[in-house]
C-alpha cells in the first residue's frame, strides 16, 4: 500500500483483480463474493496494523468475529477490474468494533460497493465475546 492508495478518512488499502470465477452469467460479480472482498481486505487491514506483534498474548487470546455485514451495491465490478478496497475502524464500542469499507475500481476510483461489518472481540478460548480491552482499545485508537 502507498499513500496515494489510501482514500481520504481510510487507514488502509489492498488491491486485487477479479477472477473468472468471481462472475456469475451476466459477467458481473457475483454478490456473495463482495464479502469475500471484505474478508480480503480486513485480512490485510490486520496484518498492515502490526497488533499481533505490538500486543502478543492479549491479541492472541481474543479475535474479532463478524456479527453483522451491511452491503451497499453501487454498481458492479467485472471481470479483470482492479478492486481498491479501503479500510478504517468507523467505531469502537465495548465489545465490539465497526469496521467501514469502500470497495472502488482501481483505475477510475468509481466507488463500486459500501460494507460495514460490526465484528465482535471473543475470547477463543471459550468462544464468548469479551470487553475490548484497554491495550487493544489503546492500540486501534493510533489508527
Amino acid at each position: 500500500m502507498t499513500q496515494q492508495d489510501t482514500r481520504d478518512g481510510f487507514a488502509f488499502s489492498t488491491r486485487f483483480r477479479v477472477r473468472y470465477a468471481e462472475i456469475d452469467g451476466q459477467k458481473v460479480v457475483f454478490n456473495s463474493r463482495y464479502l469475500e472482498y471484505a474478508d480480503v481486505a480486513a485480512t490485510g487491514f490486520w496484518e498492515w496494523t502490526g497488533i499481533e506483534a505490538a500486543l502478543g498474548d492479549v491479541w492472541r487470546h481474543t479475535e474479532f468475529h463478524v456479527r453483522k455485514a451491511e452491503v451497499d451495491y453501487l454498481r458492479p465490478f467485472v471481470w479483470g477490474d482492479t478492486v481498491a478496497a479501503h479500510v478504517r475502524i468507523a467505531r469502537i464500542g465495548g465489545s465490539s468494533l465497526t469496521m467501514a469499507m469502500d470497495l472502488a475500481h482501481g483505475d477510475t476510483g468509481a466507488l463500486h460497493a459500501q460494507i460495514l461489518m460490526v465484528m465482535v472481540n471473543v475470547h477463543l478460548p471459550t468462544g464468548r465475546p469479551v470487553a475490548i480491552g484497554d491495550d487493544v482499545r489503546a492500540f486501534l485508537a493510533t489508527l
